[in-house]
């Protein structure tokens, strides 16, 4: 099946070469671009793309503004594509809060081609990109800012988890990929997987990134603490 993704980005440039590296793979189509988020949220909802590469900073509408509202659509919009943030820096400001709004995850712009084309793939097949360097800005992040749990509510939800699916929880947010969840517990990878799809139907989230994101806040883990 072909991945359609979209480009926005304020620099042509930019588009430009990533059009190029797209295009030329034989499972992504580059159906549209745009210079800025305002026009960016308009192509993604007239193109229905799989993917969209969101720059973050740029004109009109940063690409923050342009995720959460291609992220929550208006009543009757049922279209709802992943959004993977481009950025210069992997400490910037906006990765907590594009994590919140629901992106699936960040590319640095100067990441090789294949990286690219690799985090295309990944994202549309429904798994979070999380580079070990933005995992750990976000632990920095709780540790600094949030240090207290969001209490009950989210406890309450983690009752729903099994023993092991909590394990499993604790390690998504650690940064594990499947295959090293399945090595840390001496499971079969599709048995990790298994797992994860119902940790994120239990507790209505969308993806990785967004596990990560409430393991920390519910307290399942706590920022400081070794592997």
């Amino acid at each position: 099946m072909t991945i359609r993704v979209i480009i926005v980005d304020d620099q042509a440039m930019v588009r430009a070469g990533f059009a190029a590296l797209l295009s030329a793979q034989a499972d992504i189509d580059v159906v549209g671009e745009a210079p800025d988020g305002r026009q960016g949220v308009d192509v993604a909802r007239s193109t229905h793309p799989d993917v969209v590469l969101m720059d973050v900073r740029m004109p009109e509408m940063d690409g923050l503004a342009a995720a959460r509202e291609i992220l929550s659509p208006p009543v009757g919009v049922v279209h709802r594509p992943k959004v993977l943030m481009l950025t210069t820096f992997d400490v910037d400001d906006y990765v907590y809060e594009a994590l919140r709004a629901g992106a699936s995850g960040f590319l640095l712009k100067d990441a090789p081609p294949a990286d690219l084309i690799s985090a295309v793939r990944v994202v549309a097949a429904g798994e979070a990109l999380l580079a070990p360097s933005v995992t750990r800005r976000l632990i920095a992040d709780f540790a600094a800012q949030r240090p207290a749990p969001r209490g009950d509510r989210a406890a309450l939800r983690l009752n729903g988890l099994t023993p092991r699916e909590t394990e499993v929880l604790e390690l998504i947010a650690r940064g594990l990929s499947n295959q090293e969840i399945a090595e840390r517990l001496v499971l079969a990878e599709q048995t990790v997987k298994t797992h994860i799809g119902r940790v994120l139907a239990k507790l209505d989230l969308r993806d990785r990134a967004q596990a990560v994101i409430f393991a920390y806040e519910a307290g399942v883990v706590t920022p400081g603490r070794g592997h």
